[in-house]
């Protein structure tokens, strides 16, 4: 359950080759307590890592890694209308999201084929075409790393925003989560609405949340390089929130940029590829690192890349950003 110097390059969807200096698997809640008090006595930073597909290790982990184990989904409560499904925060997303839809209960279809644990969804607030984890997430529970106390965080005060939550933010690095609560519903309503949903359901038999699930699996894998091919993290920027007058006189200069609304007022959210891609980034090759020739917001590592060449990588791209339109990129990915 506690090892010491513990490679982590299966533990990253990037594929860096780094270890931790101690590293840890708990299955149960008084495990991961006994493995907090270890770290406490040994006075070691702690990082709780899910799937690693939202991280960036640019050098070797001087601490404990947490890699939750907690398995095994059920069903807590179900009615007519609704069912309330909770799972271990080392369940497979994906898996969770195929059991449920597979019932045929509603809400997470939309999130297919996103990698990492149950655990990792509502810090990083995952979304994709149309839909994020809060919509459905109606309880998160865990310990607070430092005092080992339980914690159960309604839906509500988990401060839920584009791409983050009060774990991302307030209690960043405070919390070690177990278990994930969703409210789903039995009689579903396809969202097919965004992105080329619409279009791949053409080749479905039909627009049930099983046809949808499929369709979404399809357009992610052409558009999304396999991580165990080719080390990415998925999307490594958020698309950025800007003022309405600069996204305007953006669309005046590029005319055929999507524009979406933003959670911001006085905002429009765009499309970070897009801006990626006329920078001229798209494709491109740095050493061991580069750019995907088919989405640009996936930075990729070749075999023998090192977390600070695809961070000196982000970097450069920012700056072009920030040059030519103005606007500042934020990571999506969390770098140590």
């Amino acid at each position: 359950m506690f090892y010491s110097t513990h490679n982590l390059k299966e533990y990253n969807t990037f594929g860096i080759d780094v270890t931790a200096r101690y590293f840890a698997r708990p299955q149960t809640v008084e495990e991961a307590k006994e493995c907090l008090t270890k770290a406490h006595r040994l006075a070691l930073p702690v990082f709780i890592l899910g799937g690693g597909s939202n991280v960036l290790f640019t050098k070797d982990f001087e601490g404990l890694i947490i890699s939750p184990a907690f398995m095994g989904i059920e069903v807590q409560d179900q009615t007519e209308d609704k069912v309330c499904v909770a799972a271990g925060a080392g369940v497979t997303w994906d898996d969770l999201v195929a059991w449920c839809v597979n019932r045929n209960w509603g809400g997470l279809e939309n999130l297919s084929h996103i990698p990492g644990t149950v655990g990792a969804a509502p810090v990083q607030n995952i979304g994709a075409y149309g839909a994020e984890a809060k919509d459905v997430v109606s309880m998160v529970e865990g310990i607070y790393i430092d005092t080992l106390e339980p914690f159960r965080l309604p839906a509500d005060q988990c401060a839920f925003g584009y791409r983050s939550s009060i774990f991302k933010h307030g209690l960043k690095g405070q919390t070690l989560i177990t278990r994930v609560s969703f409210t789903l519903t039995a009689t579903p309503q396809p969202n097919t609405d965004y992105g080329r949903i619409e279009e791949e359901l053409q080749n479905q038999p039909d627009r049930s949340i099983q046809s949808v699930r499929r369709a979404v699996i399809a357009i992610r894998s052409q558009k999304l390089p396999d991580p165990k091919i080719l080390g990415n993290a998925g999307s490594f920027f958020k698309n950025p929130a800007v003022k309405a007058s600069l996204a305007k006189k953006i669309q005046e200069e590029y005319p055929n940029i999507p524009i979406y609304p933003s959670e911001i007022e006085g905002h429009h959210k765009l499309p970070a590829a897009f801006l990626i891609e006329k920078c001229g980034w798209k494709g491109v090759k740095r050493g061991n690192v580069g750019v995907h020739k088919d989405q640009p917001l996936v930075l990729v590592a070749f075999e023998g890349a090192k977390g600070h060449e695809v961070l000196d990588l982000s970097t450069q791209i920012e700056s072009s950003i920030q040059q030519k339109f103005g606007i500042q990129l934020d990571k999506e990915v969390n770098v140590l």
